[in-house]
C-alpha cells in the first residue's frame, strides 16, 4: 500500500524518521510544522502553527494517513507555564486535525494521533496491556487522558483514528533520546537509579515506524500500545546499554540524588522513577513482528550506527 501521507509536528526526530521510512516504500510524504526541518528530510514541508485552520487542510484532502506528532516536550519542569504549554500543544494540535478533517470532502482514511504509554499506572506487579491495564494519576496521566479524548471529538464517520500510546523510542539523529542518553552512559553515569527495579518501555525506532505502518494497512482503532514486547527493569536496561558502549560500570543514583539532578536539568524526576510496565498487546495479537523485541540486540545495533558515524550520528 502507497498513498499520501500528513505527518503533523514531523520537523522533530520521530517525523523525519517516518519520512525516510514511508519515503522509501513509495509514499509522498508532508511535513506539517512550524519550522522547516533542520536537516535534509526526503518531505515536502508545509507551514502550520498547530492551531488555527489554513492553507495546510487542503493537504488532506484524499490523504491516506495522518500521523500527528506534534507536542511540546515534557522534559521540563512542571511548572504553570510549562504544563499549560504541554496542553494546549497537544489538545490544539489534536483539534486542529479533527476540524480540518471534518470539513474535508475527501477526508484521510486514517488518523494515527500521539499518545503515551506513561497514562498507565507505576506497575511494578504485571504488565500493563490495552484490555487490563490500570490509568494511573498525576499530571502527564492528564495529559494523555485529555490528549485522547481530543482525538474523538469530532465526529469523522470516513476516518479510523488510533491513539499511539508510545513509549521511549530509541534511534539515532539529532533531537532524540540517545543524543541525551549516549553521553551519561559513555561518562559512567549511568548506574542503577533509586534501586533499578521500575520498569522501561522502549521502542527500536525502525519497529516504531514499522508499527505505524502496519496500523495504517490494518482495521486496529482505539489505543494501541506501541512498544517492544519486553520491557525490562531499570538496573537490567542500563546495564546492556553499558554493554554496548563498552562501559564497565555506572555510578549508581539515589532517588534524592535524581531528584536534585532533575532540579538542576529542568527536568522532573517522574521521568526516570515511575515504573512503565507496558506491552503491546493489541499489536501482538494481530500479528505485528518486531524486529527488535529484546533490548539489548536493539541497543547493540543502535550503538553501531553511532559508531560508524563517528559518533556524529546525531
Amino acid at each position: 500500500m502507497t498513498g499520501k501521507l500528513v505527518v503533523a509536528g514531523g520537523s522533530g526526530f520521530l517525523g523525519r524518521a517516518a519520512a525516510r521510512h514511508f519515503t522509501a516504500l513509495g509514499w509522498e510524504v508532508v511535513l506539517l510544522s512550524r519550522s522547516r526541518p533542520r536537516v535534509p528530510t526526503p518531505a515536502r514541508w508545509v507551514r502550520w502553527d498547530g492551531v488555527r485552520q489554513g492553507p495546510w487542510t487542503q493537504e488532506l484532502e484524499g490523504a491516506a494517513a495522518v500521523l500527528n506528532l506534534a507536542g511540546r516536550t515534557v522534559n521540563c519542569r512542571y511548572s504553570a507555564q510549562n504544563m499549560l504549554d504541554i496542553y494546549t500543544s497537544r489538545l490544539g494540535s489534536t483539534r486542529a486535525l479533527g476540524r480540518a478533517m471534518a470539513g474535508a470532502k475527501r477526508p484521510p482514511w486514517v488518523w494515527l494521533n500521539s499518545s503515551t504509554a506513561t497514562i498507565y499506572r507505576d506497575a511494578r506487579d504485571h504488565p500493563q496491556d490495552e484490555r487490563t491495564g490500570e490509568p494511573g494519576s498525576g499530571f502527564s496521566v492528564d495529559v494523555a487522558r485529555r490528549w485522547e479524548a481530543a482525538q474523538l471529538e469530532e465526529p469523522l464517520p470516513m476516518t479510523r483514528r488510533v491513539a499511539l500510546r508510545t513509549a521511549m523510542v530509541y534511534g539515532v539523529g539529532e533531537g532524540g533520546i540517545m543524543q541525551t542518553t549516549d553521553t551519561v552512559v559513555r561518562l559512567g553515569g549511568a548506574g542503577a537509579m533509586a534501586g533499578g527495579e521500575q520498569y522501561v518501555s522502549w521502542i527500536h525506532e525502525l519497529d516504531f515506524c514499522r508499527a505505524v505502518q502496519f496500523l495504517i494497512e490494518t482495521d486496529l482503532s482505539g489505543p494501541v500500545n506501541v512498544t517492544a514486547p519486553h520491557p525490562l527493569p531499570n538496573a537490567a536496561f542500563l546495564r546492556a546499554y553499558r554493554e554496548a558502549w563498552r562501559v564497565p560500570l555506572g555510578v549508581p543514583a539515589s532517588a534524592t540524588l535524581l531528584g536534585l539532578g532533575a532540579l538542576v536539568m529542568q527536568s522532573e524526576a517522574e521521568l526516570l522513577l515511575k515504573s512503565r510496565w507496558v506491552v503491546p498487546g493489541r499489536l501482538l495479537d494481530a500479528g505485528f513482528a518486531f524486529r527488535y523485541p529484546c533490548w539489548p540486540p536493539a541497543i547493540q545495533e543502535l550503538v553501531q550506527q553511532v559508531r560508524a558515524r563517528g559518533h556524529q550520528g546525531y
